[in-house]
């Protein structure tokens, strides 16, 4: 018999599933017809969703191991999709998209390690890591609002640049966390 942990139709998980399928819509928005207004309302109902599966899930009982892999991806993927789509329509600089993926990549390193050891193929989500990532998906609209011309944009500009340079610094401060708790558990094992 499964578990509660084994389920993967929960409503969490199908929110977490839709939003890896906008993805790559997102991307052909940006970058195909730069539909810009529907690739913001995608952007925006990504971001919301980030939050409600987390929310649904805790709130009625359907956390999974699904879910804890599910929602991290598709947080990494919709940033990683958003800074490939703005840096080649020269919204953000090369340096920022830079900064987050080094993040990332250097955390992929460390994921071999962890397996060699026993651990998943990743470490559970902390505050932090959640923090860092929500403040790069509301910066992320904000700098495409910026982009454009109307009354909104200078103000969107200086809320979209406070909140990418703290959930930048937030993201590399969360990853140095991981790493942190990745050797302690590592060290762990070693010593039992």
């Amino acid at each position: 018999m499964k578990s509660a942990e084994d389920r993967i139709w929960t409503v969490p998980n199908v929110l977490s599933m839709l939003r890896l399928l906008g993805v790559p819509v997102f991307l052909w928005l940006v970058l195909g017809p730069k539909a810009d207004a529907w690739a913001l309302v995608l952007l925006m109902l990504a971001g919301f969703s980030d939050w409600l599966d987390g929310k649904l899930a805790r709130a009625w009982n359907q956390t999974s191991r699904l879910g804890r892999l599910l929602d991290p991806v598709a947080d990494r993927l919709y940033i990683l999709a958003t800074l490939i789509g703005l840096t080649l329509r020269e919204v953000i600089p090369w340096w920022l998209t830079a900064l987050i993926v080094a993040r990332d990549v250097l955390l992929l390193l460390g994921v071999p390690v962890l397996r060699r050891h026993g651990f998943g193929p990743a470490l559970p989500v902390h505050f932090l890591g959640k923090a860092a990532t929500a403040g790069l998906l509301y910066a992320f609209p904000l700098l495409f609002l910026a982009s454009h011309d109307g009354w909104y944009a200078e103000a969107a500009r200086i809320l979209g640049w406070a909140f990418a340079i703290w959930g930048t610094g937030l993201y590399w401060w969360a990853g140095a966390l991981y790493v942190v708790q990745g050797r302690r558990l590592i060290g762990g094992a070693s010593r039992a």
